[in-house]
């Protein structure tokens, strides 16, 4: 059998004789070379596109025809550049032969194939780790990387390369540090000695890629090290899969597959290898297909769907948005169209792969417009948590976050959430923000962290511990109300020395919910967070307005609207509005003033803007000078848009 290369460099050498060749030779050899480079398909043209096959699969992959059977459906509908052929996971191991003949069939067919790693004794029983202070699963282990390291050049460790191990070997060798501290430093070990060092040994041209789960908050807990871990391997992988927000154990924000994928990626620049995707808790294919654009949206130069076996999954009428009457952005309808029985329905055999195909292919035609990713700087040190996930709710109510490891000192503008305070010196870094003549955003679970740590030398707040129960807020003398009652915590200030943008009111008393107070030449805003993260969502149109207004001071775009409109912006001045609500909405956009108008990038419509007008020498408007025009979102869609 020849190789794909072999079959390139005779195609080449075929082509400088084709001078001397007739025409209608030509007409033969031109057929005969597209027939024979079938197999090598043009793929996506601004990323690839991965299919992650478990061992289980992997094992049935010794039959070919069942092989084939099922790989041509997927690769009918989706434009396949690699297969991730897992060796291990639950203590299986595929064996040579069966790698090799599969090895074998994705090459013929021009398709990479790369290793798997799935690090679980039993997944099934909460994801049994493996114990890596017991010398017998160090030894299978290091065994498992081995194998596999012989037979590729690339291995990915999928989500497991962590331990919740708690056996009577591990609390001996824990002693008297923190299941934190121990797991931390004993992962880094492995990860040098039972990982990477055999790997290389055996194969010394092997890449391994650690794949990182969603719930990157608690990583530490459990010896993920994000700190040592993206400078040790070659690569990184983002698992941004987030299901269903409200039906999954994790309430994972759909903003989160686009914030997680941008996160890692300033971990460890330029070497964020892809986004991750599975089926899980999908209810209608909206979802899912969300999460595919979301990993996308985000710049991911590759895209893996799990899995092998999922991708066989019924494409049914029950995934069919109540939406889907409209205009959405992923067109149901259209997609299952060409495959529909004569009498209209659905054929029993078709699989989830033509919404897939669908969804990338749409995307793919619109990603090459846009430049690099940009967003409100935010910085959570290694090892930190603290209002846990708070930056995908805030991504959710339209601010795009750009979330970093380290303090982001040429940001004019910097939002702090509470996992800040893991940086012994994170008072002394807002301060000399603050003095530089920069701007920075705290929330409140932050000021309650540091209003005993030295933050009184910049201004005298306190988070009082009482709570206040409200659903009325004053912006500009304004009152405006809440769709419902929300509970936040009672800040107190001097009168003076620092100043309330936006009140929060119940009867004749009030709470600051968005805090000025000034120092040297820059301003410290306190943003205060309710305790239930989604009763952002709530908070009326006006009031995220004032916070987006002083968050997002140094963006070119922001998008003034309900909750759950996202945007997110480039560097090319070209933007997204993605709207996650069940409904139409209506949205305003507002621009710097050197632009005059957008151009929807899909459809070539054309919205003009209008210059904002100061309301009065009173009362100056803090957008004075720009353009603002209205945009319409249907639901669980986007619009791509460029600022002209």
């Amino acid at each position: 059998m020849v190789s794909p290369d072999s079959v390139i460099l005779k195609h080449n050498h075929t082509m400088k004789r084709t001078l001397i060749l007739s025409s209608g030779a030509w007409v033969v050899l031109c057929l005969t070379l597209l027939a024979s480079s079938s197999a090598f398909a043009q793929g996506y043209q601004n990323f690839d596109v991965a299919i992650y096959a478990r061992v289980y699969e992997v094992r049935q992959m010794a039959d070919l025809d069942w092989l084939r059977e099922r790989f041509d459906v997927m690769a009918r509908h989706i434009k396949v550049d690699k297969i991730y052929l897992e060796t291990h996971r639950d203590t299986i191991l595929a064996d040579d032969e069966t790698l090799n003949k599969a090895k074998q069939f994705f090459a013929e067919r021009g398709v990479k194939t790369s290793g798997g790693i799935t690090l679980t004794i039993n997944e099934r029983n909460r994801f049994e780790t493996f114990c890596y202070s017991d010398p017998e699963h160090r030894a299978w282990v290091q065994k498992v990387v081995e194998h596999t390291a012989r037979h590729f050049d690339e291995v990915i460790l999928d989500d497991f390369f962590f331990t919740s191990c708690k056996t009577e070997v591990e609390i001996e060798a824990k002693g008297d540090r923190s299941w934190t501290e121990y797991r931390l430093a004993l992962l880094d070990e492995v990860a040098r000695n039972v990982i990477l060092g055999p790997a290389r040994a055996v194969n010394p041209n092997v890449k391994v890629i650690i794949k990182y789960p969603n719930w990157y908050e608690h990583f530490q807990g459990l010896g993920f090290n994000l700190e040592t871990e993206p400078g040790l391997f070659d690569a990184l992988y983002t698992g941004t899969e987030t299901r269903d927000a409200v039906r999954s154990a994790q309430h994972l924000q759909p903003y989160h597959g686009y914030q997680i994928f941008r996160y890692f990626e300033n971990l460890k620049p330029g070497g964020n290898n892809g986004g991750w995707v599975d089926t899980g808790g999908m209810i209608t294919f909206d979802r899912y297909a969300e999460q595919l654009w979301l990993t996308l949206f985000a710049k991911a130069p590759e895209l893996t769907l799990f899995d092998f076996l999922q991708l066989q999954r019924p494409l049914t009428a029950s995934m069919r948005g109540p939406w889907q009457d409209q205009e959405t952005s992923f067109d149901f309808d259209a997609a299952v169209a060409p495959y529909l029985n004569p009498d209209g329905s659905i054929p029993e055999s078709l699989t989830i792969a033509p919404g897939i195909g669908y969804t990338l292919e749409k995307v793919d035609r619109i990603l090459g417009e846009l430049g690099n990713p940009v967003g409100v700087k935010s910085y959570k040190p290694f090892h930190s948590k603290g209002e846990d996930f708070l930056h995908n709710f805030i991504g959710m109510t339209g601010i795009p976050i750009d979330l970093h490891p380290v303090f982001p000192e040429d940001a004019q503008t910097v939002l702090l959430t509470e996992s800040a305070k893991y940086d012994p010196d994170i008072v002394q870094k807002i301060e000399r923000h603050l003095r530089s003549g920069k701007s920075v955003v705290i929330t409140s679970g932050l000021l309650e962290a540091l209003q005993d740590r030295g933050l009184g030398n910049v201004v005298e707040l306190e988070v009082t511990g009482r709570k206040a129960l409200v659903d009325e807020f004053l912006v500009d003398g304004g009152i405006y109300r809440s769709s419902e009652k929300i509970i936040i915590p009672q800040i107190d200030y001097l009168t003076n020395d620092s100043w309330e943008l936006v009140g929060a009111i119940d009867g004749p008393l009030g709470w600051p919910l968005l805090h000025d107070a000034d120092y040297a030449g820059g301003h410290l805003y306190v943003w205060t967070i309710p305790d239930n993260f989604a009763d952002l969502y709530d908070l009326p149109v006006e009031v995220m307005t004032r916070i987006r207004q002083i968050v997002m001071a140094d963006q070119y775009v922001r998008v003034d609207g309900p909750a759950q409109v996202s945007l997110f912006a480039y560097d090319n001045d070209t933007f997204i509005v993605e709207s996650l609500l069940d409904e139409p909405v209506e949205v305003k956009v507002v621009l710097d003033g050197k632009f005059k108008q957008v151009r929807d990038l899909e459809t070539g419509e054309v919205l003009a803007g209008e210059k904002i007008e100061s309301r009065s020498a009173w009362f100056p408007s803090r957008d004075a000078g720009k353009t603002s025009l209205t945009a319409s979102i249907a639901p669980h869609s986007f619009r791509v848009f460029r600022a002209e």
